[in-house]
């Protein structure tokens, strides 16, 4: 008989899973969420054969490697994206940012890339811009905390219903259809897939990444975060911009409350100001 773990998490399970998974991502569990923890973590529990959460609870806390908190944020993480995802900002990059930059190209930050379709839509948007291979006009750097939605990233490979509402001439000039057993499956271009590179990271735990961007996009995750750890992230983001750099939220994101030095250039677009 199948344990029913749905009964197992306990109000002091959740309370200590929430502190676990605020210390380290800074994303807030209220008791609202219990039924999208049991759901995302049920799995998890049963594999590792645990009787019941309190006892996966203990094992995550004390885990030498740290190896069970990765997977437990893996699978807290909400990773919904899409190609384009909020087309204004593609738009903007292709019009105004990719046709001025300098002859050295820009660098380019997806700060949570989440399964790849952002920084991939970047790639394009600067390739179909500028009529040139992005590899020689641009360095794209994406992370995310999800390992699993990173090892997406990194193959390229999607299914066809991720493309569907792309441009014909998009899924020409930037995606391989799969054939016989790859039959459905789509992968972008080895030209995109060497455009970009992918790392593993934390936004709460970035000091200094030794490098600076002409655009960081960091959409879709703040809204996860209280005011207390979007200040943290807004400030973070702000020293990794070159002077003039472009910062691009979500457009239900908001930087209101938030200190910081950037001007607001359009609604979730600001610009870091120029060096004297």
């Amino acid at each position: 008989m199948q344990v029913d773990l749905a009964a197992t998490l306990t109000d002091r399970d959740l309370r200590a899973l929430a502190t676990l998974v605020y210390e380290r991502a800074g994303i807030s569990l209220h008791d609202g969420k219990r039924a999208l923890v049991t759901a995302r973590l049920q799995k998890r529990v049963r594999a590792g054969g645990f009787d019941n959460f309190s006892d996966y609870v203990t094992f995550v806390q004390t885990d030498p490697t740290g190896d069970e908190v990765v997977a437990l944020l893996d699978a807290i993480a909400t990773n919904h994206t899409s190609f384009y995802r909020e087309p204004q900002h593609f738009e903007l990059l292709a019009s105004t940012i990719a046709p001025g930059m300098g002859p050295v190209g820009l660098d380019v930050w997806s700060a949570a890339c989440s399964s790849g379709e952002e920084p991939y839509s970047i790639a394009m948007t600067i390739a179909d811009a500028l009529d040139a291979d992005p590899r020689g006009r641009a360095r794209i750097f994406a992370s995310d905390l999800s390992t699993k939605a990173l090892r997406t990233a990194r193959g390229g490979v999607y299914g066809m219903d991720r493309v569907d509402g792309l441009p014909r001439d998009v899924l020409k000039r930037h995606f391989e259809k799969g054939m016989g057993a790859r039959a459905g499956l789509v992968r972008v271009h080895p030209r995109l897939l060497t455009a970009v590179t992918f790392e593993r990271l934390n936004l709460l735990e970035i000091g200094d990444l030794g490098r600076r961007f002409e655009v960081i996009f960091c959409r879709n995750v703040m809204i996860y975060f209280d005011r207390t750890i979007q200040q943290k992230v807004v400030s973070m983001l702000e020293r990794h911009l070159k002077p003039g750099g472009w910062l691009l939220i979500s457009h239900s994101e908001s930087l209101n409350d938030i200190e910081h030095d950037l001007r607001w250039v359009a609604p979730a677009v600001y610009r870091r100001k120029e060096s004297r």
